[in-house]
């Protein structure tokens, strides 16, 4: 990448970049905790989730010592509820391990609970400035467009070895925070905003004959992608999940909760099943009755 494209992004991200509360902190564990949360959840919402959730267990050791059940609690609306529970044993993770202190080092991040490759590094770059890349969705289809004309064109390997080698040495931070902006907000998997990109001159995608003419300009209305519905969210494992989990939340502290019947669009078998693969997970404890399972949230 030209580093005059690098200088771009930075500069519009310096300009247009979302103020979002978690950005206004390089703590170790804040940014740990955004991270988490920002997984497959709108930044808006992680964001607002974040700045409670900071005032509740402001260290990583307050977290540590947390129950559970109202750490689960908390994490409602963020969905994936497994984040929240690894997130706590990374909690205990840092505590047990590391005197109370998040690592610094990509190697020593991933071993904790929850945190792959990704959010090691978006750790790394943003609470200790590591020059390194964090290499999610939307990373990889902005890297690759620019370079390439499109992601397909990088093994994993390679799009890893070009997200480190672009890394401004002296902003690691700032430009994680842009390239997941440029890619949520432009750069988007269909209809991408090229005419409005900080790069377009020098992509290669936009240079490509589909985007050229008339076609960059009005890029913001042109599909890229074959558009196909989803089943009804109601029908699907991660809506059963959800119901289960809320009715968990939602019972006092310790009482457990009745599921005898069907939820929405799933029979009895298919709740039983949900509830035990929960209680599996260590999300819920459970305990199956001739009625019917019932469950809690882990005490």
């Amino acid at each position: 990448m030209p580093t005059a494209a690098r200088d771009a992004i930075l500069a519009w991200y310096d300009a247009t970049g979302r103020e979002l509360a978690f950005r206004a902190t390089a703590d170790p564990y804040a940014v740990l905790v955004s991270e988490l949360m920002a997984q497959q959840t709108q930044a808006v919402r992680a964001a607002e989730a974040w700045t409670g959730w900071m005032a509740r267990w402001p260290t990583v050791v307050a977290l540590a010592e947390a129950p559970v059940a109202d750490v689960l609690r908390a994490w409602a609306g963020l969905g994936y509820n497994r984040r929240a529970l690894s997130l706590h044993r990374a909690a205990h993770a840092i505590v047990a391990d590391h005197g109370g202190v998040v690592p610094a080092d990509v190697a020593t991040l991933v071993t904790l609970p929850g945190v792959g490759p990704y959010t090691a590094r978006a750790v790394a770059a943003i609470a200790f400035r590591v020059p390194v890349g964090a290499v999610d969705t939307n990373v990889r289809r902005v890297l690759g467009r620019i370079v390439a004309g499109g992601p397909e064109a990088f093994t994993a390997a390679e799009m890893q070895a070009l997200a480190d080698a672009v890394v401004p040495p002296d902003r690691p931070d700032a430009w994680t925070h842009a390239l997941m902006d440029l890619g949520a907000r432009l750069c988007r998997p269909a209809r991408p905003r090229c005419a409005d990109c900080p790069v377009v001159a020098c992509c290669k995608y936009a240079a490509a004959d589909r985007l050229t003419g008339d076609a960059a300009a009005t890029s913001a209305r042109s599909p890229r992608a074959t558009w196909r519905p989803e089943p009804p969210f109601p029908s699907t494992r991660r809506w059963l999940r959800g119901r289960i989990m809320a009715r968990a939340r939602d019972a006092e502290d310790g009482a457990w909760v009745a599921y005898p019947e069907a939820i929405g669009e799933h029979p009895a078998h298919a709740v039983r099943e949900a509830v035990m693969t929960l209680a599996a997970e260590g999300l819920l404890e459970a305990r199956d009755r001739d009625g019917g399972p019932e469950a809690r949230l882990p005490s």
